[in-house]
């Protein structure tokens, strides 16, 4: 599994609880789309992770923009994923940033809004805020491999499925 967390914007903790705390425990890679805020909080991530793959959010203190990149690209399960903190230009700008690198999914960050939006040419995700939902659910994202698709849900920290989407691998 594959789960994607973002936006945890705290100075002393990673604040994963419930089913989030399990799914990044769980996931073969963990991913964070940015704004941990300090270095402390990345480290923290790093001891729930098996494997964890992050990048600097706007508000990330200078120790972790040391340790990660502002984007990156991994692959999962043969599904090559983007993961940025965010674009300015918005849907078409992510969109374009997932064509550059040739991905199945663009992941990011930023508005505390879990989003499935398939819409572009490269669907986007973004899996809110597990700490500080800021007006939206308090949620994670979650991937599986499933043949030539990545099965995926938004889940709340509660293990609330609130939506579930397909994307298909593009080459």
């Amino acid at each position: 599994m594959l789960t994607v967390v973002s936006d945890t914007h705290s100075t002393d903790g990673h604040r994963l609880s419930g089913r989030t705390l399990e799914a990044v425990r769980d996931a073969e890679v963990a991913v964070h789309a940015g704004d941990f805020m300090r270095e402390s909080v990345l480290d923290d991530f790093e001891r729930e992770a098996d494997r964890l793959l992050g990048v600097a959010g706007n508000n990330d203190d200078a120790g972790i923009r040391r340790r990660l990149p502002e984007a990156r690209t991994l692959t999962f399960e043969g599904f090559t994923v983007a993961v940025t903190h965010t674009r300015r230009g918005g849907p078409t700008a992510l969109s374009l940033f997932g064509r550059e690198r040739d991905a199945d999914v663009v992941l990011f960050g930023h508005s505390h809004r879990p989003t499935y939006d398939p819409s572009g040419a490269v669907p986007l995700v973004n899996p809110g805020s597990h700490a500080q939902p800021r007006g939206n659910r308090a949620a994670h994202a979650e991937f599986e491999a499933r043949g030539d698709a990545l099965a995926g849900r938004l889940v709340t920290v509660d293990g609330d499925v609130f939506e579930e989407f397909t994307i298909e691998r593009t080459a």
